[in-house]
């Protein structure tokens, strides 16, 4: 089999020349701050890696200092707003993960050039640092944003530890600050400090109850949180934080829809390039597979539909590659994998570009995409975006419900509105857009094509102030956005 053109193709984007530029605001009519009717002298921020500032896959101290729970306390100064202490994570590079060693710490991705094509797509940057405890005044602290947070793991003390395979919920991000790890919880811990002498509180907890699921291709139905549980962790997450301080106001951020998150966008359904010698050779393989289900078909065992949609054929060019799919009918008893080829309807995700069209356990015979299937982790098909839509949908008419029921001191910031603006192009600060990418100098999204970068971190304080200000008569000034780093120009080639 001749696959040495594949991982030519298997790179995300091809990125052209960048121009670095200067954008000027238009002059305004300068406005005295002020808080207006909120009080702003310690604002407390919970959260999950949004808030915390994970970026490009890791959270690093660049990425902590540019978060929007930074930057819109940095706004509140001239209105009252008094210092933000965070978790500092003191590391250049954060940890991505373990390379194949499984030993050494790789640090955040960063986009790379590889020197035998010439395609760009994400890497991690070199040597990371595991995260260490925090080891400074936690008492202090005003940012409780701990990556991978649901509503249940910011409840239950399990978060903080122990470190043991029977508890699956221990979050090491947390377990670093927690103020008695095991012991105690993250909104616990939030509550406390609003309740010692906090007077505002930012709070954006909701999103990995579904976005995890999503982002593991639907795979583990396990972490798909049910609408009810999600009612009830919201109400008592967001209660506790209410009950701390019965005059502290907040505002609550809602959850973005799947589509304009480039981890779901950036490889193509057919990323899968075949020469015609290989075509041929591979569709000689799938002939009993596809014999059998026109067999079946003629039986009335599968429509004819179902036996086209499963049928697997390979052409010179660009192919849609193998992929598992439990949705379709279970023809195990007649021998037949639940396997089909992808179509325009599918959704890979971002860690398929490194996936596919490499050798499984290192078998040349086993190549992922062609004579191996893609696994579910690595696709969510039309079902199961719909099933993650329609969970985003539920939960954030849950949130905004929960804002309402408290409207004299909760604000909603419609982040997924904001978002759904980028993605048409509708957003932009002194002429510069900003745009659901990963490509700079625009793109709003860290390398991870998950978080967003510091520039679009500023998009969103400036988005928390609009809301803020609309609220309550303040008149916080606000970011100005390309002050703010975008993602990293390529490096290597």
């Amino acid at each position: 089999m001749n696959m040495k053109n594949i991982n030519k193709y298997l790179y995300l984007i091809l990125l052209g020349s960048f121009t670095a530029c200067t954008y000027d605001f238009p002059e305004e009519v300068i406005q005295e701050p002020t808080a207006g009717e909120a009080n702003f002298t310690k604002m407390i921020s919970v959260g999950n890696s949004l808030t915390a500032g994970f970026m490009d896959g890791a959270l690093y101290t660049r990425s902590q200092d540019n978060s929007f729970a930074v930057i819109l306390s940095d706004q509140m100064v001239p209105v009252g707003g008094g210092a933000f202490n965070v978790p500092n994570i003191n590391s250049v590079n954060g940890f991505f993960g373990l390379a194949p060693d499984g030993q050494t710490p790789l640090g955040r991705l960063i986009l790379t050039v590889n020197p035998q094509t010439g395609a760009t797509g994400p890497a991690p940057i070199g040597l990371g640092e595991i995260p260490t405890a925090f080891t400074g005044d936690k008492s202090a602290l005003n940012n409780f944003g701990v990556s991978g947070s649901t509503l249940l793991t910011s409840l239950i003390p399990q978060t903080g530890g122990p470190n043991v395979p029977q508890n699956p919920a221990f979050n090491p991000l947390y377990a670093r600050f927690a103020s008695n790890p095991g012991e105690s919880t993250i909104i616990g811990d939030a509550a406390a400090a609003l309740g010692n002498g906090g007077t505002f509180f930012t709070f954006w907890l909701g999103s990995n109850d579904v976005l995890g699921y999503a982002l593991g291709g639907a795979s583990n139905p396990a972490i798909l949180t049910s609408n009810i549980n999600f009612e009830q962790r919201l109400s008592l997450a967001l209660g506790t934080m209410l009950q701390a301080n019965p005059e502290a106001k907040g505002a609550v951020a809602n959850i973005p829809n799947l589509n304009v998150l480039p981890y779901f966008n950036l490889v193509p359904w057919n990323a899968l390039p075949l020469d015609q010698g290989t075509a041929a050779f591979v569709n000689q393989a799938y002939l009993q597979y596809n014999g059998g289900l026109a067999q079946l078909a003629g039986m009335g065992l599968i429509t004819e539909a179902e036996k086209t949609r499963r049928t697997i054929v390979f052409k010179a060019g660009q192919n849609g590659f193998v992929m598992a799919d439990k949705n379709l009918t279970d023809l195990t008893g007649f021998g037949l994998p639940s396997i089909r080829q992808s179509n325009n309807t599918d959704k890979p995700v971002l860690t398929l570009s490194t996936a596919l069209g490499v050798a499984v356990g290192g078998n040349p015979q086993l190549v992922r995409g062609v004579s191996f299937p893609v696994e579910d982790s690595f696709v969510l098909t039309q079902m199961e975006q719909e099933e993650s839509q329609a969970k985003i949908t539920a939960f954030n008419a849950l949130i905004a419900a929960a804002v309402q029921a408290s409207s004299n001191r909760l604000v909603l910031v419609d982040v997924n509105n904001f978002l759904n603006q980028v993605l048409q192009g509708q957003v932009n600060a002194g002429g510069a857009s900003l745009t659901a990418s990963i490509i700079p100098p625009n793109g709003g999204f860290s390398v991870d094509g998950v978080h967003p970068n510091a520039r679009s971190h500023a998009f969103i304080a400036n988005l928390f102030i609009d809301a803020i200000n609309a609220k309550w008569g303040a008149n916080i000034p606000k970011s100005n956005p390309n002050a703010y780093p975008g993602n990293d120009l390529p490096v290597g080639g």
